[in-house]
C-alpha cells in the first residue's frame, strides 16, 4: 500500500483529491493538510511514501515547503500539483527538487503519477514536459562540429550541384564569379570530407545533409 500525504489549501479541491485517492485499492491517503507549515513534522509522524504538494498556499508556499523537505529527505518523492504553467514556477519547482509536476485539471494523471514516481519516473503533464525541455538550452556545438557545418551560401550552392548544374551555370544562377564557385566547392568538399561532386551528392542524399 502506497502511503501519501496531500497539501492543498483549496477545500473543495482537497476534498475531491481525497475522494479520488480513497477509491484506490493500492494508495492510502494518510492525511490531507490545508497548508505546509508542519511539513517536516508531518513527514516524521506519518512516514509517507510520496508527498503531493500544492504550490500556491498561504504562509509557506509549496516550493518553500519542498525546499524544507529536501533539506532533510533528499529521496522522498514530492509531486507538485498546481494550476501554474508558467516557466518561472516550473523552473523554481524543478530547481528545488520536485519529483514531478502535474496540473490540477489533469485528475486522471495523479494516481499513475504516484506509481510512476515511486518507480523512479519523473511524471509531468504533457504541456509541462514540453516547457521543461524548452527551459534547457541545446548543447553548444563543438568547434569541430561548427567547422563542418555548411553556410547558407554553401547549402544553396550544393543544392544547385545536386540538381545537376555545372560550375558555370551555378555562377550565372547565383550571380557570382566562376572562381568563387570553385572556392565554395572546395570548402564544401573539405567539410563533407569528399573529393568529388558525385561523392558530395551521395553523402548528402545518404545522410540527409546539410
Amino acid at each position: 500500500m502506497i502511503r501519501a500525504i496531500l497539501y492543498e489549501d483549496n477545500e473543495n479541491l482537497r476534498s475531491s483529491l481525497t475522494s479520488l485517492l480513497q477509491w484506490q485499492h493500492d494508495v492510502e491517503l494518510i492525511t490531507a493538510m490545508p497548508d505546509a507549515r508542519t511539513v517536516l513534522a508531518d513527514i516524521e509522524q506519518f512516514q509517507p511514501d510520496v508527498v503531493l504538494m500544492d504550490i500556491d498556499m498561504p504562509d509557506v508556499n509549496g516550493i518553500e515547503a519542498l525546499k524544507q523537505v529536501r533539506s532533510v529527505h533528499e529521496q522522498l518523492p514530492v509531486v507538485m500539483l498546481t494550476v501554474f504553467e508558467d516557466n518561472d514556477h516550473i523552473f523554481n519547482a524543478i530547481c528545488a527538487g520536485a519529483s514531478g509536476y502535474l496540473l490540477k485539471k489533469n485528475f486522471d494523471q495523479i494516481v499513475p503519477a504516484i506509481k510512476d514516481v515511486l518507480n523512479g519516473g519523473a511524471p509531468m503533464t504533457g504541456v509541462i514536459a514540453r516547457k521543461v525541455l524548452a527551459l534547457f538550452p541545446r548543447p553548444a556545438r563543438s568547434k569541430q562540429e561548427e567547422e563542418t557545418l555548411l553556410s547558407a551560401r554553401e547549402q544553396e550552392l550544393l543544392q544547385l550541384l545536386i540538381k545537376g548544374y555545372s560550375y558555370k551555370m551555378i555562377a550565372d544562377e547565383l550571380h557570382i564569379a566562376l572562381e568563387t564557385v570553385r572556392s565554395h566547392i572546395k570548402k564544401i568538399y573539405r567539410k563533407l570530407q569528399v573529393n568529388s561532386a558525385t561523392e558530395a551528392i551521395y553523402k548528402v542524399s545518404r545522410d540527409k545533409l546539410p
